[in-house]
């Protein structure tokens, strides 16, 4: 089983506190996903919603093929999630809750599939994102530090 990530969205993590993580696949045409082959996708401002009882990956821009002729596709059009039913209804109670949202953290092929790690998110506070911010600049002083003292510098 071999897995290569495509691209992520690092912009989710900095936003958003990641409470719990689903994998789900991708309904995509030829050209996507060969523009996904390619690493031609961006989701910095993509978000999973609910319709119809069925998951969506909206906004997510995977960039029109070159090679394909004219039958090329949309490139931030609506893709369906594919999940099992069970997964959807558990993941719609939590989506009750107030403050909750699904956001994909990266895009991935496992074994020539195309999939998304979407993750259960609560929205950060500015002293939040800050905090974060702080604590992982904290953490490269200290590697730093230490990877320094190690050397014999």
């Amino acid at each position: 089983m071999s897995i290569k990530t495509i691209a992520t969205n690092r912009k989710a993590r900095h936003d958003y506190h990641i409470e719990d993580t689903i994998e789900a696949g991708l309904v995509l045409t030829g050209s996507e996903i060969k523009s996904i082959r390619a690493g031609q996708v961006n989701l910095r401002d993509a978000y999973a919603a609910l319709r119809d009882e069925e998951l969506w990956l909206l906004n997510a821009h995977i960039a029109p093929y070159q090679q394909a002729s004219y039958d090329n596709h949309e490139p931030r059009r609506p893709r369906k999630l594919l999940l099992h039913r069970r997964e959807i209804n558990r993941l719609i109670g939590k989506l009750q809750e107030k403050g909750l949202t699904l956001v994909p953290l990266k895009i991935y092929l496992r074994d020539s599939w195309a999939k998304v790690e979407l993750g259960l998110a609560r929205g950060k506070r500015q002293y939040d994102k800050r905090q974060s911010l702080r604590e992982r600049d904290d953490r490269r002083k200290i590697e730093r530090a230490l990877g320094h003292h190690q050397k014999g510098w």
